[in-house]
C-alpha cells in the first residue's frame, strides 16, 4: 500500500495528536482465525507495529508508546514469552539501524531488566545508540504495569518530601513518562475496552479509542483514521 492515500486521510488542517499509545491487542485470534499457531500472530504483530511506527513519524506525531509486554503477561506460558521475546531481539536488529537513521529517540517503560541478559543488552544498545537523536520518540512499554509504576513513583516521593508537598505536578515529574509529551490519544485494537493496567495516569484526560481491528490488520490506514476520529473530538477537560 502506497503512503500518499494514507497520509491524504488526515487533512493537512486537522489537529494532531502529540502523543499517542497504542494497547496492541488480538494477535492471537488473528492467527486462531486463520489455524495458525499463536506465534505466527505475534509474527504479523511485529509488521504492524514497522507499518504504525513509520505512520507515525509521515504524521509528524511527537511520541508513539506501544504497549509490548505487560507486568502481567508473565502469566502466559513461557514458550509464549519466549516467541515474544525473539519477536522483541528481531525488531531492535532489523529496525534498529533506521530509528537512529531516522532520528528517533527509543525510551522504554516498566522494569525491562527482568528480561534474559541478550535481550536486556540489545535493549540497552538500542536505548545508547538513540540517546543523541532529537526527533520523535517511540516508547516500548516492556514488563510495564501503571499500578506499580504510580507505588514506585509514591514510595520515593515519601522519601523525599513531606506530604503537603506532594502534588499532581511532583507525581508526574516521577513518572517514566516524564519525557513524553501529555498523552492525547489512546488507541486499543481487537474490540477489548479496557486499559489494563497501561498509562493509568497519564490517561487521565486522553481520548480514548476502542476500534475492533486486530492487532495484526492494523496500519497505517486504521492510525490515519484513529487521527481524523482524535481531530473531531471537543477536549474539555472539565470545563464548557
Amino acid at each position: 500500500m502506497s503512503s500518499a492515500p494514507i497520509l491524504s486521510a488526515v487533512p493537512a488542517a486537522a489537529v494532531l495528536p502529540r502523543h499517542v499509545a497504542i494497547i496492541m491487542d488480538g494477535n492471537g485470534r488473528w492467527a486462531k482465525a486463520r489455524h495458525l499457531p499463536r506465534a505466527a500472530g505475534h509474527k504479523a504483530g511485529v509488521e504492524a507495529v514497522r507499518a504504525v511506527t513509520r505512520a507515525a513519524r509521515a504524521m509528524g506525531i511527537e511520541a508513539l508508546t506501544l504497549y509490548a509486554f505487560s507486568s502481567e503477561n508473565w502469566r502466559r506460558p513461557a514458550e509464549e514469552i519466549g516467541d515474544l521475546m525473539g519477536l522483541l531481539k528481531f525488531f531492535i536488529r532489523n529496525d534498529l539501524a533506521e530509528l537512529v537513521r531516522e532520528n528517533v529517540r527509543l525510551r522504554v517503560l516498566g522494569d525491562y531488566r527482568r528480561f534474559a541478559p541478550d535481550v536486556v543488552a540489545l535493549v540497552d544498545d538500542g536505548l545508547a545508540r538513540t540517546a543523541g537523536n532529537t526527533g520523535p520518540i517511540l516508547a516500548i512499554a516492556l514488563n510495564y504495569g501503571a499500578q506499580a509504576e504510580l507505588a514506585a513513583a509514591a514510595r520515593r516521593l515519601a522519601e523525599r518530601l513531606p506530604p503537603e508537598r506532594i502534588d499532581e505536578a511532583a507525581i508526574e515529574a516521577e513518572l517514566e513518562t516524564r519525557e513524553l509529551p501529555p498523552l492525547d490519544l489512546l488507541i486499543r485494537t481487537s474490540g477489548e475496552q479496557r486499559l489494563s493496567n497501561f498509562l493509568l495516569w497519564q490517561a487521565a484526560y486522553a481520548e480514548l479509542l476502542f476500534v475492533d481491528t486486530l492487532w495484526p490488520d492494523f496500519g497505517a490506514a486504521e492510525l490515519a483514521q484513529a487521527v481524523a476520529v482524535f481531530g473531531g473530538r471537543q477536549r474539555r477537560y472539565g470545563g464548557l
